[in-house]
């Protein structure tokens, strides 16, 4: 979301996948029904870092979170960019999800769960019935993230998260902790992980 804008123009097209933190920053500026409930649930999971980041670069220390903060602060191409996520892509068998596809339903039901709704086992915040989850998920494959390499083990019983298993791909890197962001390239039926450490 924050890549500089010139590695886009190497790319045909970039989708950008939501996850339940974007999820609730937009569902919190958004107004409507949900704004206040979001706003609560965001600042009970360390949202209150990223309000005071923008507060900071604006030099409004007592702002309230708005479009307009976040415009003044990130600028026009990012709130654009977080205007325009997608709950989901779909290329091909492969599913590109943020949490994950509750097993309970069909995955075309699990993923289109609305963007209003949060927690549970929506579409960006899903783990552990996910996780555990061994009947497949309609023929797809499902590359997510979301779930931290440390706690995924306790949830999913696999050893190492980042390997294709039960249909599904973890690429959390868990980097706002350990520093390692983790991505994968698909082609012809295989795919390869890569993992880096950010600077």
């Amino acid at each position: 979301l924050w890549a500089d804008p010139a590695l886009d123009e190497r790319f045909t097209y970039v989708h950008r996948v939501t996850g339940n933190h974007d999820q609730l920053l937009m569902l919190s500026i958004g107004g409507g029904s949900a704004a206040q409930a979001a706003y609560q649930r965001w600042m009970g999971i360390d949202g209150g870092t990223f309000v005071e980041e923008l507060r900071r670069v604006t030099g409004r220390s007592d702002a309230p979170l708005t479009r307009e903060l976040v415009r003044e602060a990130a600028g026009e191409q990012v709130l654009a960019r977080l205007d325009s996520l997608e709950c989901h892509v779909r290329i091909g068998n492969t599913i590109f999800v943020h949490g994950g596809i509750d097993p309970s339903v069909t995955p075309a039901t699990a993923l289109a769960a609305p963007f209003t709704e949060f927690g549970g086992n929506h579409w960006a915040w899903i783990n552990e019935p996910f996780l555990k989850w061994r009947g497949g998920f309609g023929g797809a494959m499902v590359v997510h993230g979301h779930t931290p390499p440390e706690r995924h083990p306790r949830m999913s019983g696999y050893p190492d998260p980042h390997v294709f298993q039960h249909d599904r791909l973890s690429l959390d890197g868990g980097s706002s902790r350990t520093g390692i962001v983790a991505a994968a390239q698909f082609e012809d039926g295989h795919y390869r992980l890569f993992k880096a450490i950010a600077n």
